[in-house]
């Protein structure tokens, strides 16, 4: 459901109750991109990546399509970025009852002072239940970039919410594919590396693979539904080479 006919911003459910609000862009040297939001709707709602701090008024009208604004618990976001994090006060504003949720570090180095509201710090493998939905923190120091990076994961649904890995680019039209994200995703690292080869980078992959995900949340580009374990490990592969 397109929510913005002149952006093209547009709302799909990706697995039970979470649903990607996707946002073409036209990067400089008109290059295709595209920013993703995750709604998690249940009890307790979570966002997870605010997007840009220009794109909230589109960002917030696909949430609204969905449910109200005032009903979001939650605000979270893997690293400190504007495409994670660039409208988090904007959003608290709008939903006095919402609290950022990111990880100690990320909260010691950056949100205690940039939130407007006082963040939820979560530890590395800390559970939150919103509802029907339990979701579960990662940290992933510095994988692919940032020293407070980590990722959450729903483990009703399997679903990890894996911000910068597998970044696609162009618009990301296909809400949810099956088919090969890794190729995508390589051929656009290798354009613009933006990992930080941490010398953990493999064993923070393998990780987050023994969790067993089947849907990826990829921040850029199309969701993705398989062997999450599976294609984690091959980009531990990758990256590795």
């Amino acid at each position: 459901m397109v929510t913005d006919p002149q952006t093209g911003t547009n709302v799909h459910e990706v697995a039970d109750g979470i649903y990607r609000i996707n946002t073409p862009i036209v990067l400089p040297g008109a290059t295709a991109f595209n920013f993703n939001q995750y709604l998690l709707l249940d009890d307790a709602p979570l966002l997870f990546h605010t997007g840009p701090r220009q794109l909230f008024p589109q960002v917030r009208r696909a949430i609204e399509s969905v449910m109200p604004i005032e009903r979001l618990r939650y605000v979270g976001f893997s690293h400190v970025e504007a495409d994670e994090c660039g409208s988090i006060n904007p959003f608290l504003a709008a939903a006095p009852a919402a609290q950022p949720l990111c990880g100690q570090v990320a909260a010691m180095v950056s949100m205690n002072d940039l939130a407007d509201r006082a963040p939820r710090a979560l530890a590395d493998g800390e559970r939150i239940v919103l509802g029907r939905h339990e979701v579960q923190w990662f940290d992933a120091p510095h994988v692919p970039h940032g020293w407070e990076c980590g990722f959450l994961m729903d483990t009703r649904t399997s679903t990890l919410f894996c911000g910068d890995l597998f970044t696609q680019g162009g618009e990301g039209t296909l809400p949810l594919t099956e088919a090969d994200i890794l190729g995508p995703s390589e051929a656009f690292r290798q354009q613009m590396d933006y990992y930080a080869h941490a010398p953990h980078t493999r064993d923070v992959l393998h990780k987050l693979a023994a969790a067993q995900p089947r849907t990826l949340a990829c921040m850029h580009g199309s969701a993705w539904r398989g062997d999450g374990a599976r294609l984690l490990r091959h980009l531990a592969e990758a990256v590795s080479a």
